[in-house]
């Protein structure tokens, strides 16, 4: 699979990024930590080479998970990881990064990234120059290869920016969320940051897997995620069935088709998760998946069908 420069830096990342938040658990349920090994091994047999993660996903299992699945060949990937938004202070951010080398088995981050800005999900403020301090300094160290940041607005990435080189915007952002689009984006194409979308499937909405009926398990943070529920839900599944015709020209799935379309936005490249191996082979499928200039457009029209209705809040669930 080819790769593509990450921002400015060295780091070199391939357009479909292995997703990991559900190798954490938290707030997902079946998930097995044995198929997750397996899934990571497979999308890296299948060109995959950039993994994302989080010290906050399940308390470090994810990173652990990634850790223990890709130990042998960590030289030929890319791991990217994040501090959580109760990190921030310089003392601790430098902890942090400590945690996240040990439980990802290596001596060096390829890019590391503020989860949340300072002050959301109930976070004490801290100033954006000292957190941008210690991962400067983890950056002169060799400990980390690059800074990226996580739902930043475009005034966030701006303030960070004069501290620092941010070389990623890691947003939510997929055909039926994207907000993105209105707001860091031009920020992020002026000064050659990569955008890397997370959520690029809708939490597994545009798979086209559930029906108009559909009712998460308990414990499952998708109920609450506003894509699923109401009007909005609805309008998803007529999207879906104007999307179906066009991935059954290319014999490739809904998933592939949405992730095809966002890899092919402006800086744009796409976490996407997995529960087994045939998802992560699937979704590294999706690079072969090559779209015509009308039918980016076409796609562009009837993922409207449910971006017109939401508002401007960039978070997807009702916390």
């Amino acid at each position: 699979m080819e790769t593509k420069a990450l921002g400015t830096s060295e780091v070199k990342i391939t357009p479909i990024i292995m997703g990991t938040w559900q190798a954490g658990k938290s707030r997902w349920v079946g998930i097995e930590d044995a198929e997750t090994i397996k899934g990571l091994r497979a999308g890296f047999e299948a060109g995959i080479t950039t993994v994302d993660t989080a010290e906050l996903y399940g308390k470090g299992h994810s990173e652990q998970i990634v850790g223990q699945a890709l130990a042998e060949v960590r030289d030929q990937l890319v791991y990217a990881t994040k501090v959580c938004a109760n990190h921030l202070k310089y003392d601790q951010v430098i902890e942090a990064c400590e945690g996240s080398l040990k439980n990802l088995k290596t001596d060096y981050i390829d890019l590391y990234q503020i989860h949340w800005p300072s002050g959301t999900l109930g976070s004490e403020v801290v100033p954006i120059e000292e957190t941008m301090s210690a991962l400067n300094t983890l950056k002169e160290q060799g400990k980390i290869r690059a800074i990226g940041v996580s739902n930043f607005s475009r005034s966030q990435l701006a303030e960070a920016s004069q501290y620092g080189r941010i070389d990623s915007l890691q947003p939510p952002y997929s055909l039926f969320w994207r907000q993105v689009e209105q707001d860091a984006m031009p920020f992020c194409v002026e000064h050659n940051i990569s955008i890397i979308g997370y959520s690029s499937l809708a939490q597994g909405l545009l798979t086209g897997k559930f029906d108009p009926e559909h009712k998460f398990e308990e414990g499952d943070h998708r109920s609450k995620n506003k894509l699923f529920n109401g009007d909005n839900y609805q309008r998803a599944q007529q999207a879906l069935a104007q999307l179906r015709p066009i991935a059954e020209r290319h014999q490739c799935t809904l998933a592939q088709l949405s992730l095809a379309w966002l890899m092919s936005q402006p800086q744009t490249n796409a976490i996407a998760g997995f529960r087994n191996s045939a998802q992560a082979i699937d979704n590294a499928q999706a690079v072969e998946v090559k779209l015509s200039a009308d039918e980016l457009q076409d796609i562009d029209q009837i993922g409207r069908l449910v971006t017109d209705h939401l508002d401007d809040n960039p978070v997807m669930w009702d916390l």
